[in-house]
């Protein structure tokens, strides 16, 4: 969504209970990469599944413009990859719009090719930070030939001739730096190595592997992840099933836990173990969620949820479990405010770095719809009201970010009075059927 778009509000309010079975889009991780290591294996690649909102198709945009041919046949997206090594230099500006994950992993892929890259973006993602990229790409003999302030976009890279590995050791739980340093290493000679101290979604490694790259991964004694790469080497196209994104399931997840009398199922949802952070929270919480028809889809873990309206309580969610839900945190900021007691989030600082300062964001909209919040730097506190009595009757900030907008809609299914979010437009980045799925299960948003 540009700036300068009307913006579009929707409110949402209590009425019946939800009900019914659906399936959320494709996972978003898994979404990016399918098209951008598709777009540099070798052969064809076919994806189904795949989330088609706009920061993916921003990323399969990319590709395009650096020689890969992705194209739409019915149900199914067929890519023919340059083979690695091979991508050509964009003759003009990658424009990335809201898309984090996208334009982060793709300065990685592209930074060690011998080319310049421009990558611009949108309000949003322009004030994202992008140094914590950067830094390990510089010690590949990256270039960055400009920035804007504090290393964000519009920027532009220079890659070297020949790119010397590195060993990198990521000073945050992140894994897009994770994957960047990783997708950097596959154009560069010899082995290239992360260590991780905190685990992070492993999609990366799982489908890497996948396609044929020769990666390894040991943990040592203290649990720290050692993941190496052979770079150079063939990535063969393959075919993915892409499963249901976690992140998307959670907001008719919770809406059902909280809407008295509820009882829906949400078919085939990723649980892979460093994506269910929010489903152990809510479990915690008292949460009736089953996990039915647990099966292997691809090599990855997914399951049907059934999920019926529970009562909740306090919570206090340890600092270790936020790179497993970090998304999660608007949308169970709004279930605890419908539990009895208090929940507490701890070691939360990497929201301030996302489509908006998220946690500012959800304490704000929170507080304006009468829920007793205590926000720090790295902690959220919220005093729960069970049954929603007195929440409600404001308008929230979004800040153009998409997971703002749909929790706080979910918000307004369970709070006395409705809820009114000021823009909806940007929902379609990550969850464009977010509007006919949820009024599907009976909600009433407008």
């Amino acid at each position: 969504m540009s700036a300068s778009s009307q913006p579009s509000p929707a409110t949402a309010r209590a009425g019946h209970p939800l009900a019914g079975t659906v399936r959320v889009p494709g996972d978003k991780s898994i979404s990016h990469r399918s098209l951008m290591f598709g777009g540099l294996a070798a052969g064809e690649t076919r994806i189904t599944g795949l989330l088609e909102g706009e920061d993916v198709l921003r990323t399969g945009e990319a590709m395009k413009a650096m020689g890969a041919v992705i194209v739409r046949t019915g149900g199914e997206w067929i890519v023919q990859g340059t083979g690695n090594g091979a991508l050509l230099e964009a003759e003009t500006p990658l424009d990335f719009g809201n898309a984090g994950t996208g334009s982060r992993l793709t300065m990685g892929l592209v930074g060690t090719y011998d080319m310049e890259t421009t990558f611009i973006g949108d309000d949003s993602l322009s004030k994202r930070p992008m140094k914590r990229v950067l830094d390990p790409l510089r010690e590949f003999g990256t270039q960055i030939l400009s920035s804007a302030e504090g290393d964000r976009m519009p920027l532009t890279l220079r890659g070297p001739r020949r790119a010397a590995p590195i060993t990198y050791r990521v000073p945050m739980a992140s894994a897009q730096v994770k994957s960047a340093v990783l997708l950097a290493g596959l154009n560069t000679p010899g082995i290239t190595t992360v260590v991780e101290p905190i685990m992070t979604r492993d999609h990366t490694e799982k489908m890497l592997k996948g396609f044929g790259a020769e990666l390894e991964v040991e943990t040592d004694a203290t649990g720290v992840r050692h993941i190496r790469l052979v770079g150079e080497g063939k990535l063969t196209g393959r075919t993915i099933a892409v499963p249901g994104d976690p992140s998307s399931a959670a907001f008719p997840l919770v809406a059902a836990l909280i809407v008295p009398g509820s009882d829906i199922t949400i078919e085939n949802v990723l649980i892979n173990p460093t994506r269910t952070g929010l489903i152990e929270t809510l479990l915690e919480m008292g949460a009736s969620i089953e996990l039915l028809n647990r099966r292997d889809a691809g090599g990855e873990d997914v399951a049907d949820l059934r999920v019926r309206h529970s009562e909740l309580k306090g919570v206090t969610v340890p600092p270790s479990r936020a790179p497993f839900m970090i998304d999660e945190y608007p949308v169970l900021a709004v279930a605890a405010s419908f539990a009895e007691g208090e929940t507490v989030m701890e070691g939360v600082e990497e929201l301030r770095v996302k489509e908006s300062d998220r946690l500012t964001a959800t304490a704000d909209g929170l507080k304006v719809n009468g829920v007793t919040c205590v926000e720090g730097h790295e902690f959220l506190r919220v005093t729960g009201r069970p049954g929603g009595k007195g929440l409600g009757g404001g308008i929230v900030s979004t800040h153009l970010d998409h997971r703002i907008a749909m929790a706080f809609l979910v918000m307004g299914l369970a709070a006395e009075k409705p809820v009114t979010v000021d823009d909806r437009a940007m929902i379609a980045t990550s969850f464009p059927e977010f509007m006919d799925l949820m009024a599907s299960l009976g909600a009433e948003i407008e």
